[in-house]
């Protein structure tokens, strides 16, 4: 039987290994990788001095958001076309709760959100926004619907956040559920207090965001939600890591044996609190949560991704526009939306820790496809190239170089605060399921073509005695 589509004359890298190949696809599956396959009735791309990596997968963007009223600036069909033309060819987004909405109704709400749009497959998180009873009851049915982890806020107060018993049920529910949580680990009553502390001093600029949320409450909160998971025997996983404060405890709590992930997300590589201080404004552009931190923990950052000590980078797409949304916030920090987009810049920006040898190759492919993959049930049919893998590759030219500019980008939001950067490095082709749909940097595909994964449930722990 012909094959459909051969890649021809790459270098095959994966999260363990980098080899010569051409790699052989049918029906969106990979079938065949060998030395040299013959198939002339077969689709060609040529990967000459080219690299072949797993699509991207990106376990931590917000598609089609609220926030203060307001809808964010990409929905499913910006938001993965931006993915697409990044890299990235599986996301898993988060399907907000509000207030009085069930968990079941919730899912169901997000589909219908990303269907007719979603130009990437995509799975969904479950974010407990509003814990009541019958809520923390349909947790159960989640898995059963492919809907495997579950985020809490320990943050924002008279917000999503949830009290430590409401979190420890749901660690609990979880657990015999078979699925995972997830944390936004900051100490909520704390920063509410400082925040409170700042608009009362009129300390009111953008720049009072990162004094209003400093390390320590981000350390605080991570170690509790550890000590509470480890208790109950639930997998957890700590969303964007910002500084060695949290670090340090996402370690302590591996070396006890707890079943913890950390990631950390591609701005706090690259931004800093330095970015707080920009005039005119603009430095609302940097205004996402946890803040940006001092430059030391760039490389703080990096070395524990060199050592595994954090395992992911996500993008914590978060897309606000600038001149019509952060605007609001104008007269006080506290009311600007708060997130920044970096779907698209993502595995570009993480390329740079290559270029820069913080990471390997295979390392990066570790951080941007396969570990997200496997901690989040997506395994092994994403995250790598391998027979009977999904065919989603990456044509990477690791020669490419460009200046990251926000008019030669896809997403719907009017910034990045990648602006100017000077990157080596990108994809070339983008392939999804054997279909090209970015061919050199322009978006081929088609809004909808997306499916939905399904997503395994994660192993159950044994609690503490």
């Amino acid at each position: 039987m012909s094959l459909d589509l051969v890649i021809r004359n790459g270098t095959v890298v994966t999260a363990t290994n980098s080899f010569a190949a051409d790699v052989g696809v049918r029906d969106g599956v990979i079938v065949e990788i060998a030395d040299r396959i013959d198939d002339p009735a077969a689709s060609q791309v040529d990967a000459t001095f080219q690299l072949l990596l797993p699509g991207g997968v990106d376990v931590h963007t917000h598609m089609d958001s609220l926030s203060f009223g307001m809808q964010s600036a990409d929905d499913y069909r910006t938001g993965t076309i931006a993915a697409a033309c990044g890299g990235t060819t599986t996301i898993v987004d988060f399907a907000h709760q509000q207030p009085g909405q069930g968990m079941l109704e919730t899912i169901e709400a997000w589909h219908g959100r990303a269907e007719g749009k979603a130009a990437i497959d995509y799975g969904f998180h479950a974010i407990v926004a509003d814990p009541t009873d019958a809520a923390i009851t349909e947790l159960s049915q989640l898995p059963a619907l492919g809907v495997t982890s579950f985020k809490v806020f320990l943050a924002y107060k008279d917000g999503p956040m949830v009290d430590d018993a409401q979190f420890i049920r749901i660690l609990a529910t979880a657990r015999d559920a078979g699925a995972q949580v997830m944390v936004h680990a900051e100490n909520g009553e704390m920063a509410d207090y400082l925040q409170r502390q700042h608009v009362a001093a009129g300390k009111l600029a953008p720049k009072f965001h990162a004094s209003s949320r400093p390390p320590r409450i981000e350390a605080e909160a991570t170690a509790r939600a550890i000590a509470l998971a480890e208790v109950i025997g639930t997998p957890l996983y700590i969303v964007h890591v910002s500084c060695e404060e949290s670090l340090e405890e996402v370690i302590r709590g591996r070396e006890r044996g707890v079943d913890v992930v950390a990631e950390t997300c591609t701005h706090y590589l690259y931004t800093s609190g330095e970015d707080l201080e920009r005039p005119d404004f603009e430095a609302a552009k940097y205004v996402f949560t946890p803040p940006p931190r001092d430059r030391r923990n760039h490389q703080v950052l990096w070395d524990a991704l060199a050592r595994g000590d954090l395992e992911i980078v996500s993008s914590d797409h978060s897309a606000w526009s600038f001149a019509t949304q952060k605007s609001r916030g104008r007269d006080n920090f506290t009311r600007i939306p708060n997130g920044a987009p970096g779907i698209e810049e993502r595995m570009t920006m993480v390329w740079q820790g290559v270029n820069d040898e913080h990471i390997t190759p295979n390392q990066f492919v570790a951080l941007t496809a396969t570990n997200p993959a496997r901690r989040f049930g997506l395994y092994p049919r994403k995250g790598t190239i391998a027979i009977g893998s999904d065919a989603d590759i990456v044509v990477w030219n690791p020669a490419a170089e460009r200046a990251i500019r926000q008019e030669s980008l896809h997403h719907g939001v009017d910034y990045t605060v990648y602006e100017g950067e000077w990157v080596e490095g990108g994809p070339r082709t983008v392939i999804l399921r054997g279909e090209v749909i970015v061919d050199d940097g322009d978006f081929t595909g088609a809004p909808g073509a997306g499916r939905f994964i399904h997503r395994a449930a994660v192993e159950r722990q044994t609690a503490v005695s």
